[in-house]
């Protein structure tokens, strides 16, 4: 599985990116997590509003601040 959390360094960012890592360490699932941080590669994934959450290529959260159980709902149904 391929995660990228994308922001530009923003506090929300981080904790996406943190959110996210422990939500892998939860579930256990074999994924590389990826902090996208250039403003033009965030826009090539259509994304206006960080942070968002990108699972496998497609967006699955944008402009806001998942938590834990969150992320593993999204994890578990891709």
């Amino acid at each position: 599985m391929d995660i990228k959390v994308l922001g530009t360094g923003c506090t929300k960012c981080k904790n996406l990116e943190k959110a996210t890592r422990e939500a892998v360490a939860e579930l256990g699932v074999e994924a590389t997590v990826t902090k996208v941080e250039d403003m033009l590669k965030i826009m090539e994934f259509g994304v206006m509003t960080t942070p968002a959450l990108v699972v496998d290529g497609k967006v699955v959260s944008k402009g806001t601040l998942l938590k834990v159980d969150e992320i593993k709902k999204l994890l578990t149904q891709q």
